[in-house]
């Protein structure tokens, strides 16, 4: 089983070298793409059965032993962040393929598709600070191409902003992994874990929350989100719903793989992090309450879905942590979904302002259903899956008494409630105001192009089975949140028993 654990990212990073070379032949790249990310999907599930089943799967590259060696580790946490990224890339280069745009448009799309694939399977399952800097840059990289693919002036400004942010939170995270090595000699996780204990209580303060800024930024968490709403509204659909739906996440298993692995509970920065969530969690909705753009509305709700994660992180409980497990890779399937549903909105009503379109239930009323079922479940109405993640939220900080921030995120669960129905009404129910700016296409019967159609639904499908498997799922992020509160478990496995 351990010799599958490099394939995530061996696979897709091969496939886009070949797809390079087939460049003239957008079929091929196509059919590569696709078996590529397919294969992906199947050895990512194969990998979190075995690591629920057996326990944490370790491979060490070379066969150099751990620290001195590159691990690279599966744990309950990781293979369900796996399989839940792999099911997403491959459903959004589906609906791609189908949308036509940049990925017919621009040889370069399917190469860093798959180059960004490999870059989120490397972020997952790295077993170091360096490797785990280095997949963020390979995800830079190709997101750094795909934002800007269309060549609009906003698509450029705002990738610039993005480019730039990301620069800055790159090279604070070289800055940082440089003063970790300089302090404790090395930057394997499961080594960190035994040393960083051994430092002075303010320097492990110190490091924790350098590397809660590092990945902060790229989470979007507050006050550092402030390029995400501007940047990812203007990319070009697929992009914006696999950015939108994923990498921010990245951020967020970055952001608990180091908080409860490499710090003693005297440096957790539970305190901090439960003021942080709240502001992500308030701030987030009221930037999406006052939106007229569907795009623009969802990124803010990304923001503020980042903050119950979060919120459930600080708690550093049994519950909160399976809170936040749950949370996060259910977050995943619904704003991929609502983003693209979003694009099929575009396309048939010619913008995806408000004021623009109106009457889309009529004329597409499966493009309704599509968006009404993840966007409930987003609002946490039962018996949707977003209602079993908000309610594992709320209870996990009764438990632990923390009313104030559980008021805070009941109040911003009802202000996504609103904002909702503020899409659902002008959108699907009400009469535009204006002309769209684009030419609206209803050409196609059921909503949009067969493809578009079928990978939206496939996802939105997807949605409705974590609800249907709810109790299954939570007990196996119950499962992964005992081995992120139990460190041993993962400095075990790596290190071979060794201490």
């Amino acid at each position: 089983m351990t010799a599958l654990i490099p394939l995530p990212i061996a696979i897709p990073l091969l496939a886009a070298a070949i797809s390079v070379i087939v460049g003239r032949s957008r079929q091929a790249q196509r059919v590569i793409g696709l078996v590529a990310l397919a294969s992906t999907t199947a050895i990512s599930i194969a990998l979190l059965i075995g690591a629920d089943r057996d326990g944490i799967l370790v491979a060490q590259s070379g066969g150099w032993p751990a620290p001195i060696g590159i691990s690279l580790v599966v744990d309950r946490l990781s293979g369900i962040m796996l399989v839940t990224s792999a099911l997403m890339l491959l459903a959004v280069l589906i609906f791609a393929i189908g949308q036509g745009g940049v990925e017919r448009q621009h040889v370069a799309f399917h190469p860093m598709y798959l180059v960004l694939a490999s870059g989120v399977a490397a972020s997952l399952t790295t077993g170091d600070l360096f490797n785990l800097f280095v997949a963020f840059e390979m995800m830079l990289a190709a997101s750094y191409v795909l934002i800007t693919m269309g060549g609009r002036a906003d698509q450029v400004r705002s990738g610039m902003t993005y480019v730039v942010i990301s620069l800055v939170a790159s090279t604070f995270f070289i800055v940082v992994l440089a003063l970790v090595y300089t302090a404790t000699g090395t930057v394997n996780f499961a080594d960190l874990a035994g040393r960083i204990p051994q430092l002075p209580q303010g320097t492990q303060v110190m490091f924790a929350v350098a590397l809660l800024v590092v990945f902060g930024i790229k989470a979007g968490l507050f006050p550092l989100f402030f390029w995400l709403p501007d940047s990812y509204p203007t990319a070009p659909g697929p992009v914006t719903a696999i950015f939108a739906g994923l990498l921010t996440k990245v951020g967020v298993y970055a952001i608990i793989r180091t908080q409860t692995l490499l710090f003693p509970a005297e440096a957790q920065l539970g305190t901090l992090l439960l003021v942080v969530a709240s502001l992500t969690m308030a701030v987030g909705v009221f930037g999406a309450i006052a939106q007229d753009d569907m795009k623009r509305i969802l990124s803010f709700h990304i923001v503020s879905q980042i903050g119950y994660m979060i919120f459930a992180l600080g708690l550093f409980t049994v519950a909160g942590l399976a809170a936040a497990v749950f949370y996060t890779f259910n977050n995943i399937i619904l704003k991929t979904s609502l983003l693209l549903v979003t694009g099929l909105v575009e396309r048939r009503g010619g913008s995806s302002r408000l004021s623009e379109v109106g009457g889309l239930v009529r004329g597409a009323p499966l493009l309704g259903l599509m968006f009404a079922l993840p966007a409930l479940s987003l609002a946490g109405l039962p018996p949707f899956g977003g209602f079993v993640a908000k309610f594992a939220v709320f209870d996990a900080g009764v438990q632990s008494s923390e009313w104030v921030v559980v008021g805070v995120a009941a109040f911003v669960s009802l202000l996504t409630l609103y904002s909702m129905t503020k899409i659902w009404a002008g959108a699907f129910w009400g009469d535009p105001d204006d002309r769209p700016r684009q030419r609206p296409d209803t050409s196609d019967t059921l909503g949009g192009p067969a493809l578009m159609m079928a990978s939206t639904a496939a996802v939105v499908v997807i949605g409705v089975a974590v609800m249907i498997f709810a109790r299954p799922l939570y007990s196996l992020s119950e499962r992964a949140a005992e081995d992120l509160l139990e460190p041993i478990r993962y400095v075990s496995a790596v290190m071979g028993g060794r201490p």
